[in-house]
């Protein structure tokens, strides 16, 4: 028997960050995934990031996490989306080459210490005197560790549909897990089924793109990762068509022959990334939805056309597609399809992403009822670093609402549950106007230190940056000037007679960078990605200023405990549903509970009057 202190099952988004978090930890990790080649496969559209999820990306990178990095040597075409809005709500996105990023991120984890990457399917679970043990595969052999971690995607009963063709498949081309499945039933989870789907795969050499609208990328690209200097892989164009009223009649009559509306597809997909049958009946009124042709990879002749996510048969795909613009004579490379999957419902997690009923086991991305790369991922870095810190014997890394996406994330998943793919979006988090994609780093990375999941190269960038913005910002807010003096050099303040510093200055939104160097000179010193920096920092300043109590409240909150003897059949005052829903969700804390729907303020009271008295009266019962 092998023995090691973590181990990875999968080797998707989930399970590289989970086994590169592991390794930076120090603990001697396995990842054990189907085949070597596939490590990194970005199995739907080849792209990282966007409105919220690009936030996850660069929280992930400023906890010296992997895809930021690998996005950067494989991203071929960047843009920034919601540039015209407020840095709260924009999105760093990258259009990546598939070959490229899946190399990238092979040797990303080859190269990393502590970590042995294996070849084979895990078929079971080892469990001993009721925590994991390790794992068996399905050749037989077995491997011992203090933690595991299941990242298997889509793979738990895979089933993919496309027409009235059911193919059992983890994705295209690859064999479905089954024991893993039943052996997770057995151990009395609650599983359900979700379904995603993705686009037919086109060839471009059949797209006249002559026709269609061009769409460039920014110029200079920003990357994800603080330790990318600059972009270096050659960039490219995406192109825009639109489906037409021809495309969607032909959607519509046949409607009976997709597996979604025909009946063979039951369970729910994501509601916020529908399928072009689902736009087409859902938004009846539009006679036209925009498709963007984006681009597999460089010496990739592949385009993927997203927003056309279909289960319809290919027949009906290649007949709907040349009757949209520049797609009059396309040929299709993979028809597009539907899959169902296995999902444990999330609310049986911890914090820590560990199963409660199964003390070392740990579960990371879409197993958990997520979607998408970026999610799978983030939740990947944290379950691995919760499994090594676990192996190690110390306390857990436990994120919080009030300072990151992946903490919202983790909180709305263990708190409600899914019914629907879970999809990050920026509006999900309360505090938004501090969890900005350009200050991850500034909420995260001092985390990561203090538990020893940065490595020294990120370590010494971070110290320096910091120390950067530190002596800039104690610079702004030491200079002082009075209202005539920031009128005169272009500052459009109140003439109220009080004195301004230069941070509070650097506020308002019409202030340039001159402006304030006219008053004072030395503020040239400060370089530009610092000055950048404050300048957002100063925007929202007043802002967080004024949050900062209901920050504080929900930190609270978070913090006070349900301790495990409180029965809520017990407690007295609560209706019959109630008591159910309290004890189906099992909330580990207020603020859990506080979500939980129909729970209501009385109820909490009187939950926190037993958690402050410390015992339930015997005559409650």
């Amino acid at each position: 028997m092998t023995t090691y202190e973590v181990i990875i099952v999968g080797g998707g988004h989930a399970g590289c960050e989970a086994a590169a978090a592991s390794a930076r930890l120090g603990v001697p990790t396995a990842l054990i995934t189907h085949r070597r080649a596939t490590i990194g496969e970005m199995s739907c559209n080849p792209a990282i990031g966007g409105l919220g999820k690009g936030h996850l990306v660069r929280e992930i990178d400023a906890l010296d996490g992997v895809m930021g990095r690998v996005a950067d040597k494989a991203g071929i075409q960047f843009r920034v989306l919601n540039r015209r809005k407020g840095p709260a709500v924009r999105g760093p996105r990258a259009q990546a080459d598939r070959k490229l990023y899946r190399e990238a991120m092979q040797s990303e984890l080859s190269e990393t210490p502590n970590l042995e990457i294996v070849e084979g399917e895990v078929d079971d679970l080892v469990v001993e005197h009721g925590r994991i043990a390790g794992v068996q595969l399905l050749d037989g052999r077995v491997f011992s560790a203090r933690a595991v971690v299941l990242t298997t995607g889509t793979f738990l009963r895979g089933l993919i549909h496309r027409g009235d063709e059911m193919i059992p498949a983890g994705r295209a081309g690859e064999g479905p897990v089954l024991g893993l499945s039943l052996r997770l039933e057995a151990l009395g989870l609650k599983l359900g089924r979700l379904k995603t789907g993705t686009p037919p795969r086109l060839d471009a050499h059949s797209i006249n793109f002559a026709v269609l609208n061009e769409q460039i990328g920014d110029n200079p690209p920003e990357p994800f990762s603080a330790l990318t200097s600059a972009i270096t892989t050659p960039q490219i164009s995406c192109f825009e068509t639109r489906t037409t009223p021809q495309a969607h009649a032909i959607i519509s009559s046949n409607l009976g022959r997709s597996a979604m509306y025909s009946g063979r597809i039951s369970s729910r997909g994501p509601r916020y990334c529908p399928s072009i049958e689902d736009k087409i009946v859902r938004f009846s009124d539009k006679d036209s939805h925009l498709v963007f042709l984006e681009p597999e990879g460089l010496d990739d002749p592949t385009i993927y056309p997203n927003g056309l996510s279909t289960s319809l048969p290919e027949d009906v795909q290649l007949a709907f597609l040349r009757a949209m613009p520049g797609l009059e004579n396309v040929v299709i490379k993979r028809a597009g399809y539907a899959i169902e999957y296995d999902h444990v419902d999330p609310r049986e997690l911890s914090p820590s992403l560990m199963l409660r009923a199964l003390p070392g086991l740990y579960l990371a991305g879409q197993i958990n009822g997520t979607t998408g790369y970026e999610e799978a991922a983030a939740q990947g870095l944290l379950a691995g670093a919760n499994a090594a810190l676990a192996a190690k014997g110390a306390a857990p890394l436990i994120l919080s609402r009030t300072n990151s996406y992946l903490g919202v994330m983790i909180d709305d998943l263990i708190s409600r549950g899914v019914t629907e793919p879970y999809r990050m979006f920026t509006s999900r988090a309360e505090f938004r106007l501090h969890l900005r994609s350009d200050n991850a780093d500034q909420r995260l990375t001092d985390l990561g230190i203090g538990v020893g999941l940065v490595g020294q190269e990120r370590r010494e960038h971070h110290c320096e940056r910091m120390a950067r913005l530190d002596a800039g910002k104690s610079l702004l807010t030491r200079l002082t000037a009075t209202p005539n003096e920031a009128r005169k050099a272009g500052v459009n303040v109140n003439a109220d007679g009080v004195r301004r510093s230069a941070f509070q200055l650097l506020s308002y939104p019409t202030t340039q960078r001159a402006d304030l160097e006219a008053i004072w000179p030395e503020l040239a010193d400060i370089d530009d990605k610092s000055f950048e920096q404050l300048a957002i920092d100063a925007q929202y300043a007043v802002y967080l200023d004024r949050q900062q109590a209901d920050v504080e409240a929900v930190q609270r909150d978070e913090a006070r405990e349900i301790p495990d003897w409180l029965d809520y059949a017990l407690l007295p005052g609560l209706s019959n549903e109630m008591k159910q829903k309290l004890i189906d969700a099992k909330p580990q804390t207020i603020a859990q509970a506080q979500k939980i729907e129909g729970v209501t303020p009385a109820a909490l009271t009187l939950i926190l009057a037993v958690i402050r008295r410390g015992r339930l009266d015997k005559k409650a019962s």
